[in-house]
């Protein structure tokens, strides 16, 4: 028997993420689940810098001067980037799901993502200065 088009498939788990044919809410909801995969992977990696402490001072304070590498402080950047998205549309998920501002969800995600590129540029000139 075969299954419906619109039933939940693990030969097509690449749609989840595929945006052609999409309007603007599926684009940010796309995002939203990148950003959330993306910030759970930091998770697991912010753990294992936890556990170096756990090894002692000593490898700990050489881990974190590996990572004044500028690629690592790109990661982070990133880190940073994912978390003001993914908080921000956040919100505007919770508005819509209690009846607010639903006829404005497209201009709210425009507005969304003009403070994620000003929050962005702000703390990539904060952490690239430093």
């Amino acid at each position: 028997m075969s299954t419906p088009s619109n039933q939940p498939s693990s030969k097509n788990w690449y749609k989840w993420f595929d945006p052609r044919g999409k309007d603007l809410g599926s684009y940010a909801f796309i995002l939203n689940r990148i950003t959330a995969l993306g910030l759970t992977f930091y998770l697991f990696l912010h753990l294992i810098v936890l556990g170096q402490l756990a090894i002692g001072p000593e490898a700990y304070d050489n881990f974190m001067a590996m990572l004044h590498n500028p690629i690592f402080v790109f990661g982070e950047l990133l880190v940073v980037i994912a978390g003001i998205y993914h908080g921000l549309n956040g919100l505007r998920v919770a508005l819509t799901s209690f009846g607010i501002a639903i006829p404005y969800q497209k201009q709210i995600f425009i507005g969304l993502l003009v403070l994620t590129v000003l929050g962005s540029l702000y703390f990539a000139v904060r952490m690239f200065t430093a």
